[in-house]
């Protein structure tokens, strides 16, 4: 991995190929320090309050350069919204299509869905929070992205509720709390805290499971 596929603060997890910095197939070279550029950016500035000029400087290049490969800002929180999204909806659809009982899904799919929002939390943080700032041609593709990873949960939960492994009377409800739980994470998560993405994500896999699993009585 180049310096420019790295978003300083990141901490990706070896050997996992879902874990791998999401903009390794981004080519030629100066389009994917842009995106790295703008990362960073949108993540500490905020999308708005972001230029151009910004993204180009962090980048070492000209704002004209910018142009050269994304036509707009937004063309740019487009593709970084889109490349996180679809690496999240694989993280769950993997997990949906493994063996095991739904509560072992579940938990697969929990741990890996937050290892990589911490992992990555720069990242998740401009995919999770920009959403508004996409305009009406481009939000829907996104807001599609985002209903497959809450269908993907939901069926999980589904799953377990029909085999008696769960107790949720509201899984559409339930389904939201899990992913608002999860995803919050890169909001809060710091690279040089106590707490590996690891770690984190295996404690939020052992909650999710006391969420939906039946009281012992």
């Amino acid at each position: 991995m180049t310096q420019d596929e790295r978003v300083d603060g990141e901490v990706g997890e070896a050997g996992d190929a879902t874990d791998e910095m999401p903009w390794a197939d981004v080519t030629p070279d100066a389009a994917r320090r842009l995106l790295v550029a703008a990362v960073q950016a949108f993540a500490e500035r905020g999308y708005h309050a972001t230029t151009t000029r910004d993204i180009a400087s962090r980048a070492g290049m000209s704002p004209a350069a910018l142009y050269i490969h994304y036509k707009t800002k937004e063309e740019l929180l487009l593709k970084i919204s889109r490349i996180g999204h679809d690496k999240a909806l694989a993280i769950l659809r993997r997990a949906v299509e493994s063996d095991g009982t739904a509560a072992e899904r579940l938990a697969e799919a929990v741990r890996s869905f937050v290892r990589w929002h911490a992992g990555h939390h720069m990242t998740a943080r401009v995919v999770q929070y920009e959403l508004d700032s996409l305009g009406e041609e481009n939000r829907p593709e996104i807001v599609a992205l985002r209903r497959r990873s809450d269908a993907s949960v939901r069926e999980i939960i589904n799953d377990g509720v029909k085999a008696g492994e769960f107790d949720v009377p509201d899984v559409p409800g339930t389904t939201v709390a899990v992913l608002s739980l999860c995803i919050d994470v890169a909001r809060w998560f710091n690279a040089e805290g106590k707490r590996t993405p690891d770690e984190v994500g295996a404690l939020y896999a052992d909650l999710v499971l006391r969420m939906v699993t039946a009281p012992r009585r």
